[in-house]
This record gives structure tokens, sequence and C-alpha cells, in this order.
């Protein structure tokens, strides 16, 4: 949470262009580079700018960095701008050779970030590739693996075995968001996230499917508009009764009903991201088991 406070404070001063420009951005890693293409995104998102994205992860030796630099520097010359790029070089012998060699703007992360904290706390950073060291020693990353094997055998009600070690358990129609917003509960924050469809019979019976009544509390729903709902279902299967805005506007009605007397918190996921949905969920379940 900390590295999201401080890359919002930064965004918070970069001004904003209305003006929209063609410009190559380099994420140079030497891990996945997952990390610099998310704040690099997350810098970039605050301009009205139509960037070529070019990945260069695995940068992890000299003779690579060599090559990174030519492949900036050939573009610097064809586009007659300086491309943008975004590193999370833990080398410093390969970090080296682009600082003196790349003929792009080099925005270094750690540079930026990790060295100045190192001084702050009078400690060392592990200075590793990656975020997990060894994975196979890792419990964090096995954790995560158990989490994501978790939701994907407990989406879309497919089991209704172990929900007591679920951390939380969606509800809703079908199509309003429930498994995506799973899958990225346990790849990104180590989650156990299961997820139910309401589906008629529970409609009729105006009771929450009886295997979730014991752990009300972990439960959130999600709700989508009917016109939205209707152009999701109809891209799946169109002209049914199913995608039909009629039965769209009944479905999401009555699981509205639903959460409304059984007490459930919900959102609706119409105009929202994924990760919105998910920090709004985090927001309000508040797991105690929760990774970064």
């Amino acid at each position: 949470m900390a590295g999201i406070r401080i890359i919002g404070a930064i965004v918070g001063f970069l001004p904003r262009t209305m003006t929209t420009h063609q410009r190559t951005v380099f994420f140079v890693s030497d891990g996945t580079g997952i990390t610099a293409e998310t704040f690099g995104n997350a810098i970039l998102a605050q301009f009205e700018l139509v960037p070529r994205r070019v990945r260069l992860p695995f940068t992890d030796t000299v003779d690579k960095a060599h090559q990174v630099v030519r492949q900036i520097n050939h573009t610097a010359e064809l586009e007659g701008n300086k491309p943008i790029v975004f590193t999370t070089l833990v080398n410093m012998e390969v970090l080296k050779v682009i600082q003196q060699g790349c003929k792009g703007m080099l925005l270094d992360m750690f540079g930026t970030f990790v060295h100045p904290l190192e001084m702050e706390l009078g400690i060392k950073s592990h200075h590793r590739v990656g975020r997990f060291s060894d994975i196979s020693k890792n419990k964090e990353y096995q954790d995560r693996i158990e989490a994501i094997n978790y939701s994907l055998a407990h989406d879309d009600g497919q089991s209704h075995r172990n929900l007591e070690e679920a951390d939380v358990i969606l509800v809703g129609v079908s199509r309003s968001g429930k498994t995506p917003t799973s899958l990225y509960l346990a790849m990104q924050h180590g989650l156990k996230a299961a997820n139910y469809p309401l589906i008629p019979e529970d409609f009729e019976r105006r009771q929450l499917p009886p295997a979730l009544v014991p752990y009300r509390k972990k439960i959130f729903g999600l709700t989508i508009s009917p016109e939205r709902l209707s152009e999701i279902r109809t891209e799946r299967r169109p002209d049914s009764r199913y995608a039909s805005l009629q039965n769209c506007r009944h479905e999401v009605a009555e699981a509205e009903a639903m959460m409304r007397r059984a007490g459930i918190r919900w959102l609706s996921s119409t105009h929202k991201s994924i990760e919105e949905i998910a920090t709004t969920i985090l927001q309000e379940v508040r797991p105690e088991r929760l990774s970064y």
C-alpha cells in the first residue's frame, strides 16, 4: 500500500496535457517487468498519450543491456524524439550500461525510491530480481497458488466444499463480474475467493443458496445494470431469453432485493474496473489474510 501511495503522490504532481502524442515507451527489467509496467502505466495514465509499448524483460546480462541500448537508440533516431524508458534493474552493471548509453528519458524506479529508502532506514534492500527470490521456498507464493486453485475450484458454484476456508464469497446474477473479480483477488492478493450465481430457483425461494447461509459475513454481492447485462449475455447467447432485456431486468431486480433482505454488502460493476471492484471488496470485507 505504501508503494501505491508513493506513486499516487508523484502522479498528483504531474501535469495533464490535452494533446495526443505518439511516443514509444520501453519497460526494461531483469525480471518479468511487471513492476516496471505497473509503475510506468500508472504514470502514463495521467497523460493524453497513445504510446507504443515495448516490453524488454529478463535483461540480466551486460550483453543484453547493450542490445537494449541499441534498440532504444535506434527508435530515438527513427522517431526523432526520446523514447521513455521505465526500469526496475537490480544488477548495477546492467543498469550502468543503460544509464551511460541510452538516448531515451530514463526513469529508474529503484534509483528513485529504493536507494533513498535505504539511506532513511539505514538498511540495505534485498536487491533481488523479481518479487520472489526462490518460489520453491516462498510461502507467500505458495499461498497465492493455493488461493488461485481454490478460486478456480469454487468458480460459479462448482463446489460447496471447504467454504469455511474462503476469505470472501461473491454472489450475483450470471455475468455480473464474479469470476474475473474472484481470480483477481486470488492472483493479486492471495485471497481464497468463491463465487456463486444467483439463479431463478433462488429467486423463487427468496433466499440465498442454502450452502452460503452459514457464511453470510463473508458474502459480498455484485450487481449490474440490466442494459449492460443484456449486452454481455447477447455476445454469449444471442436472441435467447437468457439475454433478453426483460429477463435481465427481472433477474437484477430479484438479486438486489435478495441482497437487501439478507443484509449483504454489494455494489454495481456496471462502470467499475476489476481493480476498483476488488479494492471496494477489500475495504468492506477486510480479510485477515491479505498479501501484496
